[in-house]
């Protein structure tokens, strides 16, 4: 098994990762990212095999586990009760219950309400040029998310600030300042929603929280931490990857000129399967061993944690043809990006239907949208997402 070397913060990497992905990718299935000191592969094949691995999982080894430090004590509160993080059995308790609010007839359901808030959100921008992240891509999933949860959307820059805080955990940038801010944030949005969790209970409504409240399996119900947790996780997890992946879209077809058409509805579902597999918003995602076990002609032991790279993997020419080209009508064959088995992201369907909606919308409305200069991307490692997307219209 070869090492390499790469910054997950050089400059180079961050505007463009996938060069290093083909050097790891010729080095083998597996590789050692040595300023990770872990095991790591670009493989579509391994990926998918210990996504579905049950001897491989989320929840950190005993044995492996590392004091918690007082000052990010507040974040890993939060994240105790995160599905996750979690493997067998509360996971599957928790997802058990979530899944029984979180429905696809109450996603389907969001369709107008996102069409409407994108034809809003482009009535308006104004005339000249306009920062398409902040001016549509960062509303639409932060309000949805707000009118699901059953929260005001007035709350949507605040529930927006907390929810960049706690997601710089996972960035290679961290810093001590950002997890004191994550900390922070961690705290305030807790004793938010715990507000609102308990006017829920006293007063049912028509809205996310309520349903998570009333879900039952088996006798179990959502403690109010486990609550707040969900709700957490479903802005949080939810807003970042749709936020990057909506602008990473809009630059991706706007740089190729995709004609009209692939945006129409027999086409559309295609070319944002297209998206989501050519620019990622996520591109690493770990797993722990929880025994030995042979991957590729490696073992792991019990213990050892292996980085899967959803950005290279999605890429893999033993896969698609041209991996490296972004075709929206390539044929649809199953990408990673939003994982696989036991913890597949509950969240998918609602972002497939919001990048289904708003992205036709968005150019059916600005026929004439161009980029103004060239967008560059934002240091998020292991995010993937652009500082801002300047356009004219």
């Amino acid at each position: 098994m070869q090492s390499l070397s790469q910054s997950p913060t050089d400059p180079d990497f961050v505007q463009n990762p996938y060069p290093f992905y083909e050097r790891a990718r010729a080095a083998g299935p597996l590789f050692f990212w040595e300023d990770y000191g872990m095991i790591c592969t670009p493989s579509a094949a391994a990926c998918h095999a210990i996504f579905r691995d049950r001897r491989f999982g989320r929840e950190v080894p005993p044995e492996k586990a590392q004091p918690i430090a007082p000052h990010t004590a507040p974040f890993y509160a939060v994240e105790a009760h995160s599905m996750l993080e979690l493997e067998p059995p509360r996971h599957t308790r928790l997802r058990s219950l979530v899944l029984r609010a979180f429905t696809s007839r109450r996603i389907a359901g969001m369709q107008p309400e996102i069409a409407a808030l994108s034809h809003h959100l482009i009535d308006q921008m104004p005339e000249g040029e306009v920062d398409l992240i902040r001016a549509f891509a960062q509303p639409i999933p932060v309000i949805v998310i707000a009118r699901l949860l059953g929260v005001p959307e007035t709350m949507a820059d605040q529930l927006l600030a907390w929810s960049n805080a706690m997601v710089g955990m996972y960035q290679a940038r961290r810093t001590h300042q950002m997890e004191l801010d994550a900390a922070t944030a961690a705290t305030e949005f807790s004793d938010f929603l715990r507000g609102y969790v308990n006017e829920r209970r006293a007063r049912p409504a028509d809205d996310l929280i309520t349903q998570l409240i009333a879900a039952e399996s088996e006798g179990e119900k959502l403690s109010t931490d486990e609550l707040i947790t969900t709700c957490i996780l479903l802005l949080n997890a939810g807003h970042e990857a749709t936020v990057h992946t909506i602008g990473n879209g809009v630059k991706l077809l706007l740089e190729t000129k995709t004609e009209a058409q692939m945006l129409e509805p027999d086409r559309v579902e295609g070319t944002v399967e297209e998206i989501l597999r050519f620019d990622p918003a996520l591109h690493m995602f770990t797993r722990w061993a929880y025994e030995d076990i042979e991957v590729m002609g490696h073992t792991f032991h019990r213990g050892d944690q292996v980085a899967l790279l959803l950005g290279a993997a999605n890429r893999d020419p033993s896969v698609w043809d041209r991996p490296a080209k972004f075709l929206p009508a390539r044929p649809d064959k199953p990408n990673v990006t939003f994982g696989a088995g036991l913890h597949f992201c509950v969240g998918a369907p609602l972002a497939r239907l919001e990048l289904q909606t708003a992205l036709p919308i968005l150019f059916q409305r600005l026929p004439n949208l161009r980029l103004k200069g060239k967008p560059r991307f934002a240091n998020l490692y292991h995010f993937h997402g652009l500082e801002r997307l300047i356009v004219t219209r």
